[in-house]
């Protein structure tokens, strides 16, 4: 994995319903069409597995994340979609991919699939949070480190009572428990 993460990321198909899932079509479907991924514009990410083969599409309104369940070249596909929590968001990503193969607009993003501004500032503060309370510091010191400079004149009992009290908790709080697993939430559509 690089470091300076500017490599686009496979997400496990389960996890990110925005992930259009492909594998052979079944007999007697003969309008079923292959997909060669080359042919469908820049490709951020192009993978292959033991479980088959995992393709990140460029595209203007948002990229196109596919997995090829059966990634022999020429094989008809169609699509799966599991009948999970996700319906509704698989079938608009599918929608949407669909579009693509059409030469039309594929439309925005399913609502919810990219981090807004407001979620990626709140997780860097999560982690900035956590990485100071792992450290050792108090809440009061994060708060602090944090930019709310006016907690250090706060007496014992105003601080116990304060929101920025409060607020460094639950970052701290969520930090751990996006620590300890709850990470994947971050692929799910809210």
């Amino acid at each position: 994995m690089p470091d300076d993460l500017s490599e686009t990321v496979i997400w496990r198909p389960d996890l990110t319903a925005v992930t259009v899932i492909f594998d052979a079509a079944p007999a007697g479907y003969a309008g079923a069409q292959a997909i060669d991924p080359l042919a469908l514009g820049a490709l951020l990410a192009d993978r292959a597995g033991i479980d088959g083969r995992h393709v990140v599409v460029a595209d203007a309104a948002g990229e196109h994340r596919l997995w090829l369940r059966d990634p022999t070249p020429g094989q008809p596909l169609a699509a799966i979609i599991p009948l999970d929590r996700d319906f509704g968001t698989r079938i608009a990503s599918l929608l949407r991919f669909h579009r693509l193969l059409f030469a039309k607009q594929s439309g925005p993003l399913p609502r919810g699939w990219p981090l807004t501004a407001y979620r990626r500032a709140r997780l860097e503060l999560m982690l900035r949070a956590l990485d100071l309370r792992m450290d050792g510091a108090t809440y009061r010191d994060i708060a602090i480190a944090l930019g709310k400079d006016e907690v250090a004149r706060l007496s014992a009992t105003e601080w116990k009572s304060s929101a920025a009290r409060s607020f460094v908790y639950r970052l701290v709080r969520d930090g751990t428990a996006m620590m300890n697993g709850d990470y994947r939430k971050l692929l799910r559509i809210r």
